[in-house]
């Protein structure tokens, strides 16, 4: 059951990845600003947040 768990835990690393940087690409330009984010960091912010 082990390497079954490893792939279940990447598979959902990897959903959870996918949905906080299509959230972070699509948020308005003003709340980015706001919030002091640029958008073309989606990829770096979601890989921090997710993968550590």
């Amino acid at each position: 059951m082990t390497v079954f768990n490893n792939v279940m835990s990447a598979f959902q690393r990897r959903v959870a990845y996918s949905r906080l940087k299509y959230e972070l690409q699509s948020m308005p330009q003003e709340t980015a600003i706001d919030l002091g984010l640029f958008r073309e960091d989606a990829a770096k912010i979601a890989t921090k947040a997710v993968y550590g």
